[in-house]
């Protein structure tokens, strides 16, 4: 059996640990932190939304780079298999809207201690805030690596999971682009993903805070429909973000590098606009004595009337007997088309994954090993691999893991 260094307690180094273990192999993690699994903690709303409970064909689809790559791995260990693991580690979960699975405690730490747990049952020796600086290569195959107290490693095999650079509190800097580079591996472009929106108009300050259910949206490139969605929104000082804009960052990053483009919210997604005007109508009978801005609190959240009023052009203080149809049908198309101009993507310390990473044309896809250097194998969000959110994006870094660590012989 062989002598296994992981560079990265996440959850992609944590996965691999125990999968390595479990084969027979004495393992050794090297996690910079003080504990592992930093970024794990803060997913899902520090709920951790671990996998997805869809079908193969779902999974598939929800990959945004890369997913022929992927294919090996994710048929090795699916989405059924992880949670099958999590039940024998202990961990109850449940699955809800989206087929978004979670631990019922709804407690990312839950995650990380059953995961710890058994990489120490299993033996695997942590070095906590222990950051591997170099690998070292001799005859074309790893043979150590470097760590910040000048320490040298010996081992076998190599698996690099030290995550992408998005959240760099938690320790993802990057780290794992340098080591391919510096072995002669290339690096795509990166930018941040499943992240949040800028946008321009000052109203959008003016709603920060508010929080959108069941509402559909709709993102255009000048007349052109590139995203729609049906979900949540958050308006935020800057922005916007919530899953439906947040899963459109990823498809979205080079055209909005390219210029701004338009989001077009339907805050009545059930209803189309001739019964829109109908419940408009039935609410406007019921308040016709009163101001317009006093009869629209049963049609929207109380922070979002001001704005409505505004851009919709009607007085304020008009009698809504006296609201034209004209108005009436202003109101009606702003209702179901709210417009936010999107002038650019947050940065890297607010995104929830990165995308961009080692190429996958230099990985073998069945074992995550390195074409280029014998021994040394990678998994997690440092390879060029992502997905929208919804559990899929952790899903790859538990398939990647699970097949580096099975592979090593």
């Amino acid at each position: 059996m062989s002598h296994v260094i992981i560079a990265g307690g996440g959850a992609a180094g944590m996965m691999a640990g125990i999968w390595a273990a479990r084969c027979g192999h004495s393992v050794e993690i090297f996690e910079k932190n003080e504990k592992c699994g930093k970024k794990v903690y803060i997913t899902g709303k520090g709920r951790c939304n671990l996998t997805n409970a869809g079908d193969m064909e779902e999974i598939q689809n929800s990959i945004i780079s890369n997913k022929k790559f992927l294919y090996s791995a994710l048929n090795q260990f699916t989405n059924y298999d992880v949670m099958g693991m999590f039940d024998e580690l202990g961990l109850s979960i449940k699955v809800e809207r989206g087929n978004r699975v979670f631990p019922e405690s709804d407690k990312s730490s839950d995650v990380i201690r059953v995961l710890v747990r058994e990489l120490n049952r299993l033996n695997v020796e942590i070095h906590y805030n222990t950051p591997v600086k170099r690998i070292g290569i001799r005859d074309g195959r790893f043979s150590h690596v470097e760590t910040e107290d000048k320490k040298k490693h010996e081992a076998d095999a190599l698996i690099v999971a030290t995550g992408g650079k998005s959240y760099p509190v938690t320790g993802s800097t990057g780290d794992g682009y340098e080591f391919a580079k510096s072995m002669g591996h290339t690096v795509t472009k990166l930018s941040p993903a499943l992240v949040p929106f800028n946008a321009k108009e000052e109203y959008v300050k003016e709603l920060q805070g508010l929080s959108l259910r069941n509402i559909g949206v709709r993102i255009l490139d000048g007349e052109k429909e590139v995203y729609s969605d049906f979900g949540e929104l958050l308006f935020t000082h800057f922005g916007v973000s919530g899953p439906t804009v947040i899963s459109a960052s990823s498809m979205l990053t080079e055209k909005i590098l390219k210029g701004n483009l338009t989001l077009l919210i339907d805050l009545k997604p059930a209803l189309d606009e001739k019964q829109l005007d109908e419940r408009i109508l039935r609410d406007f009978n019921d308040n016709k004595n009163k101001a317009f801005k006093n009869a629209l609190d049963q049609l929207y959240p109380k922070k979002l009337i001001p704005v409505m009023i505004h851009l919709s052009g009607i007085d304020a203080d008009k009698k809504i007997n006296e609201i034209s149809r004209k108005e009436r049908n202003r109101l009606v198309n702003l209702t179901k088309s709210f417009p936010v101009t999107l002038t650019g993507l947050r940065g890297y310390n607010e995104p929830i994954i990165t995308q961009g990473g080692i190429n996958v044309k230099e990985i073998n896809p069945s074992t995550m090993e390195s074409r280029l250097v014998k021994g040394v194998y990678f998994a997690g969000e440092v390879l060029d691999v992502d997905a929208v959110t919804g559990g899929f994006n952790l899903q790859i870094a538990w398939s990647t893991a699970y097949a580096a660590a099975n592979a090593i012989p």
